[in-house]
């Protein structure tokens, strides 16, 4: 029997970090597509108002609420901010992230070091504090956490960036089973090189060598992305925690 996807996440409420742009944005117009209502962080205010207009033009419903994910304060006031908006959090993607300057590890400086650490793993654990009791009192929810190909695989001068994506999976590992007993599905996705603003302006030579790094000769598109993690909120996915789904077109298995 095929399940419904029309709506599938009326009556819910869905909380993305990082969605001013890129893969969060996407994500947060699909899970507004298929019902939810959605809180749209970002650390650019501006960026997530943007996303909440594209939303509300599709008929959708969503808010703009602004964050820094690797300060645990502004964290904690994002989601009593959310919870009071919306008067629940059933689902949330945190997909903040950076990426930092490409250098080998002895020569990179540690205020860089800190600040993609602090941002692309402690960020994640700052929302998993606030996200899970807030679930666990309202008897359950679903957690995407947005990981990377170097959460397998180690890539050369990004060594702050493949620690932290590595840790991702570590820290959505201990979040699925410390919370199976409370009806809380904690996952996480891997992405190959996406189709972003950002990697899109940078030099032709080298968009193609990104391309080029996966064996389908492409890079995903953010929309791609995003469908992986809607199925994961989802019932379809009643199953499934604790699990790393890649989505790499190939980039891992080679």
């Amino acid at each position: 029997m095929t399940m419904d996807r029309n709506r599938e996440f009326a009556g819910k409420t869905a909380l993305v970090s990082g969605a001013g742009s890129g893969i969060g944005a996407a994500i947060a117009r699909l899970l507004a597509q298929l019902g939810a209502r959605v809180a749209v962080a970002d650390i650019d205010l501006a960026a997530a108002d943007a996303t909440v207009t594209a939303i509300h033009a599709a008929g959708g419903e969503a808010a703009a609420f602004t964050v820094d994910v690797a300060d645990a304060d502004s964290q904690a006031g994002l989601h009593d901010a959310v919870a009071g908006h919306f008067g629940a959090l059933h689902l949330a993607v945190n997909n903040a992230g950076i990426g930092g300057p490409r250098l080998r590890l002895e020569d990179y400086p540690l205020d860089d070091w800190r600040k993609v650490v602090d941002v692309d793993l402690n960020g994640v654990f700052y929302a998993l504090r606030r996200q899970i009791p807030i679930m666990r009192a309202q008897g359950g929810g679903a957690i995407v956490n947005i990981a990377s190909v170097a959460s397998t695989v180690g890539i050369p001068l990004t060594g702050p960036y493949a620690a932290a994506k590595h840790g991702v999976v570590g820290l959505t590992r201990v979040a699925a089973l410390e919370n199976a007993d409370a009806n809380i599905r904690v996952n996480a996705v891997g992405p190959g090189y996406v189709e972003t603003p950002l990697i899109l302006t940078r030099a032709p030579e080298i968009v193609r060598a990104y391309e080029e790094r996966h064996p389908v000769k492409r890079m995903a598109r953010a929309e791609e992305i995003a469908e992986q993690v809607a199925f994961l909120l989802s019932d379809r996915a009643s199953f499934v925690t604790g699990a790393f789904h890649l989505v790499d077109g190939g980039y891992t298995a080679q």
